[in-house]
């Protein structure tokens, strides 16, 4: 794993893929639709707190970040639902699409934070909403979503739910580099945690999940204590000024929703990384430095810095945009502002927050 000196990451692979783009060797893969949720809860000090989960530190790509529940468009969530809140075509021009690619976006949206965090953004009304989803039945749904024996249609009009799209706010949209052999054209949303549930680990992407504010979050990464891509911190920094979560929904509809995707170029020995409208995540790397690894430090494997430790490291126990290639996928400690895992079990294994 690469990094830099604070927590910015990026593959050591890179610099070879941005050659072989710049020298016409290298045709872009095409990006494939995705969603990914900022779920907030406001803590009892004041201010929103966000959860946020840690890829495996053995996955190949981006081990040990930090990002959000999330994950790939499925095709079937294109299928009718019982919908509530703005209309399909509200969301298409809203988000600059049309409405069936709107629905299947937003669909993805809820169904990955069911999946990976247990929470439904779903209720038997256009008013109400699920307040436990924590029985051993709905595990088995969710299992079932996961291992797409079961479409998110079926499964809400098995149980009678209609889906609340008024509970998402768009906030923000990121593709992958045309670098990346894997791309994704990722939507971030907001949403508030439902009153009555609770969110636990139930990705199989994750070592470690917390709920966390914002600017602790984004001081770790920082310090080079937490490692994010750049759409995770960029989004993450985005919700510092606000004292609630409701206000970060009201807030929702003015954000900005044009795609932010990156450019690379070859600047004499260097190479040139920027994502526009973010100068703090560019960078140049040296081509030598670049093909020995620059940035990586003794602790970069582990996904932490050497001599520094990850939220929740005294208990122990999903960004470039695409549930297993950043956005991805997301224990938290309960009422507490502190990061850190729960001790107490899920049904299915997963760690409640």
């Amino acid at each position: 794993m690469s990094s830099t000196t604070n927590g910015q990451w990026y593959p050591p692979e890179w610099p070879d893929r941005i050659r072989a783009l710049a020298n016409g060797e290298l045709t872009p893969a095409e990006p494939r639709r995705a969603a990914t949720v900022l779920l907030l809860r406001d803590s009892a000090s004041g201010g929103p707190t966000v959860h946020m989960l840690r890829r495996r530190t053995s996955m190949a790509f981006a081990g040990g970040a930090y990002a959000y529940p999330g994950g790939s468009v499925d095709p079937r969530d294109e299928r009718p639902v019982a919908w509530a809140g703005p209309s399909r075509a509200q969301w298409a021009v809203r988000m600059g699409v049309d409405p069936a690619t709107a629905q299947a976006i937003v669909c993805a949206a809820v169904r990955e934070t069911f999946e990976e965090a247990g929470v439904l953004l779903a209720g038997a009304s256009a008013d109400t909403v699920v307040a436990d989803t924590t029985g051993e039945d709905w595990e088995a749904d969710r299992a079932a979503l996961v291992a797409h024996e079961l479409s998110f249609a079926d499964f809400l009009g098995r149980r009678g739910l209609v889906l609340r799209s008024d509970l998402l706010g768009a906030w923000a949209r990121w593709i992958t580099p045309e670098f990346e052999p894997r791309r994704y054209d990722t939507w971030f949303f907001v949403a508030a945690l439902p009153e009555g549930q609770r969110t636990w680990n139930a990705s199989t992407e994750a070592d470690r999940t917390v709920w966390t504010p914002p600017r602790e979050a984004a001081a770790g990464y920082d310090r080079g204590e937490l490692l994010m891509m750049p759409p995770t911190i960029a989004t993450l920094r985005s919700l510092q000024p606000y004292a609630t979560s409701a206000e970060v929904l009201a807030a929702a509809e003015a954000q900005n929703l044009t795609p932010v995707l990156a450019r690379a170029r070859l600047v004499g020995g260097e190479i040139e990384l920027s994502w526009p409208g973010y100068d703090e995540f560019t960078k140049h790397i040296a081509q030598t430095d670049a093909r020995a690894g620059a940035g990586v430090d003794a602790g970069a494997d582990s996904g932490t810095p050497a001599g520094t430790r990850a939220p929740g490291d005294d208990d122990g126990p999903s960004d470039g945009p695409g549930p297993s290639d950043g956005p991805g996928p997301s224990d938290g400690p309960g009422p507490s502002d502190s990061p850190g895992p729960s001790d107490s079990r899920s049904p299915s294994g997963g760690t409640p927050a």
